[in-house]
């Protein structure tokens, strides 16, 4: 079986938008989840967050950046090339999904999205819009010229901020300095934040919300690699437990992540020496203990 990409678009320089014709995908899918997306037999896996869904049409939306040769590669294909594979929903779908509506809306949420993390936050947000929920976002970039998805995003946000290092569109200032001026300059008041991004971005933030008091979901989306828990690249430390991303997120407390310890992981996987010393360090709790894959899709 194949997938077909019904849409394609480039969002800014190196980041693309594509729309996949996965029916069974599209119907049971959840914010929060991800897929795993493999070009062909000699492809390698690619796990992406779910950037949006539609159960009618049969699509499933992702988001990328070509950062390798896979993605590159992804990249290349155009409307009506197809995929080989497209597994998913994959992960657990954000919690909010099986709580009361009533009790969300009498809480004030925000949602964070720096760089590509516009993509999973956004189904989140429509989510919330589609049952009368208004949420606050904040984007956040280097630059004006990456700022992804904000359109979209105007449409479902009751007030979306955006903030640029540079300066050169929004908030002059990095994410928590902007979540640091709605609260004390502007007299935000908020009961819960959802922060998406860069890792080093989500560590400050947190940071930051527990000094507020704003109790703060993350999502480690970014540490995946396998997507299934057999390589153990997104093995992390949630308070005094040990969790894999793929299985058991993506989304944690972001105020029990160790972050020092799952970038310090992140950047030793790239090369396979650090792979090999990190498998002598987890020793039997490398893998997922409930992984019983093995071999490609």
């Amino acid at each position: 079986m194949s997938y077909k990409i019904v849409s394609k678009k480039e969002l800014t320089e190196n980041i693309y938008y594509m729309d996949i014709e996965a029916p069974r995908v599209a119907k049971s899918a959840n914010p929060g989840q991800f897929i795993i997306i493999k070009i062909d037999e000699k492809g390698e896996r690619i796990p992406l967050t779910i950037a949006d869904y539609n159960k009618e049409d049969g699509t499933v939306a992702i988001v990328f950046q070509t950062v390798g040769a896979s993605t590159k590669r992804l990249a290349d294909l155009n409307e009506g090339d197809s995929v080989q594979d497209f597994v998913g929903p994959l992960g657990r779908p954000s919690e909010f999904v099986h709580e009361d509506i009533e009790e969300i809306k009498k809480r004030n949420i925000l949602f964070v999205a720096g760089g590509v993390g516009s993509a999973p936050v956004y189904p989140q947000v429509k989510w919330m819009h589609e049952r009368g929920i208004d949420v606050d976002v904040i984007i956040g970039a280097k630059s004006k010229d990456i700022i992804i998805l904000e359109d979209e995003m105007k449409e479902v946000a009751k007030n979306l901020y955006i903030c640029t290092d540079d300066g050169s569109y929004g908030f002059k200032g990095m994410i928590p300095e902007l979540i640091k001026d709605l609260v004390n300059n502007q007299g935000k008041t908020y009961d819960e934040a959802i922060v998406i991004g860069p890792m080093i971005m989500m560590k400050f933030a947190c940071l930051l919300t527990k000094e507020l008091n704003i109790p703060t979901i993350v999502s480690l989306n970014s540490i995946m690699v396998d997507g299934t828990g057999m390589c153990g690249a997104c093995r992390v430390s949630i308070g005094d437990e040990i969790k894999f991303a793929c299985v058991d997120g993506p989304e944690f407390d972001g105020w029990l992540v160790n972050f020092d310890e799952a970038m310090r992981r992140q950047n030793m996987y790239k090369t396979q020496e650090g792979k090999k010393l990190l498998e002598l360090e987890d020793g039997d709790k490398s893998h997922h203990e409930d992984c019983k894959c093995g071999g490609d899709l």
